[in-house]
C-alpha cells in the first residue's frame, strides 16, 4: 500500500508504513531484517516499502542525534530578529546560512519576523553570533532568550 495525501495535504499513513517509519525515526541504523521482525515483513519488503517512502519524499535523509553539550555547545538561544519592512524571507536565509552556529531559522507570525535558534560554546560566542546578526542591513532590532533546561526534544509524529 502507498502513503496517500489527501486533498486537505494530510498524509493517510499505511499502518505498516507508519510503523517503519516511526522505528526508523528511534534509530536510523536498523536494518532491514531488524525492523521486517518487528513489524511481520522479510527484509526485502522493508527495504521496497522504505525505497518507495524515500521516492515519494516522505523519507528525505537518514541522520543521527548529536548532544550539543558533547560537542561543546554549551549554550543555547532563541533570537526574535525584528526587520526592516519588505525584508524578503531569502534574505534572513542568506544571513542565517552562514552562520553554522544557527541550527534552525523560520519566518513566524507576531510582531517579530523571524526567530533563529543559536547554539554557541559560550555566552560569548553567543553575544558574537548575536551581534553578527545584527550587524545584517536589513536587522532593526533583535530579542533573545537563553534556555536554561530543554524540557521535551522528539522528532515530529509520524500521524496527524
Amino acid at each position: 500500500m502507498n502513503v496517500i495525501v489527501a486533498e486537505d495535504g494530510r498524509v493517510r499513513w499505511d499502518p505498516l508504513d507508519e510503523k517503519i517509519v516511526t522505528l526508523l525515526v528511534a534509530d536510523s541504523r536498523r536494518s532491514f531484517a531488524e525492523l521486517g521482525a518487528e513489524v511481520g515483513l522479510s527484509a526485502s519488503a522493508v527495504k521496497r516499502r522504505v525505497d518507495r517512502l524515500r521516492a515519494d519524499g516522505v523519507i528525505t535523509a537518514f541522520t543521527v542525534r548529536l548532544d550539543p553539550a558533547a560537542l561543546g555547545w554549551t549554550v543555547e538561544g532563541y533570537v526574535e530578529l525584528y526587520c526592516r519592512p519588505s525584508t524578503p524571507p531569502a534574505a534572513i536565509r542568506r544571513a542565517c546560512a552562514g552562520l553554522a552556529e544557527v541550527v534552525d531559522a523560520s519566518t513566524v507570525s507576531g510582531d517579530a519576523d523571524a526567530l533563529v535558534r543559536i547554539l554557541a560554546a559560550d555566552m560569548r560566542h553567543f553575544e558574537q553570533v548575536l551581534e553578527q546578526i545584527g550587524a545584517e542591513g536589513f536587522v532593526e532590532r533583535t530579542k533573545s532568550v537563553l534556555v536554561l533546561s530543554p524540557l521535551i526534544r522528539r522528532p515530529p509524529p509520524t500521524m496527524h
